[in-house]
């Protein structure tokens, strides 16, 4: 089966994303920093705290992020977004929350035309999320 995943790229706050996406739903984190890795030898002593790679697994839901960044740094713009269908209208509510405390209600929740609760929303890390629950999945 073919699947899409988010991978995120912080500059250095890629714990606190990470640590601040399970609060908000759930799931298990795993972290592996580049001290801990075989680049380690060849990278400067402050950066061996920092991200080499993050998972936040919860049931099919994959998120993944690093802070490593290129020379050019981190750009942010509008042409990623991450899609969270939820299975219930309560999760979708906790959900929509708990993400976008600190940050920005671009569009509130509402009832669709297509069946579902939606809304989407800018996090405190400035990613853009957007939420759903078909009505008539149940």
């Amino acid at each position: 089966m073919t699947q899409i995943n988010a991978y995120l790229t912080f500059n250095g706050n890629c714990r606190e994303a990470m640590d601040f996406y399970a609060a908000c739903l759930g799931g298990e984190i795993t972290f592996h920093t580049i001290g801990d890795s075989p680049l380690s030898d060849n990278m400067p002593e402050h950066m061996k705290q920092s991200i080499l790679h993050a998972t936040l697994i919860k049931d099919s839901l994959l998120i993944m992020a690093s802070d490593m960044v290129t020379e050019e740094g981190l750009i942010k713009g509008n042409s990623v977004s991450l899609m969270l269908n939820c299975s219930s209208e309560e999760e979708l509510k906790y959900s929509y929350e708990k993400l976008v405390e600190g940050g920005e209600a671009t569009h509130p929740l509402e009832n669709t035309f297509w069946g579902s609760v939606f809304g989407d929303l800018i996090d405190k890390f400035g990613n853009h999320w957007l939420l759903n629950y078909d009505k008539n999945s149940n």
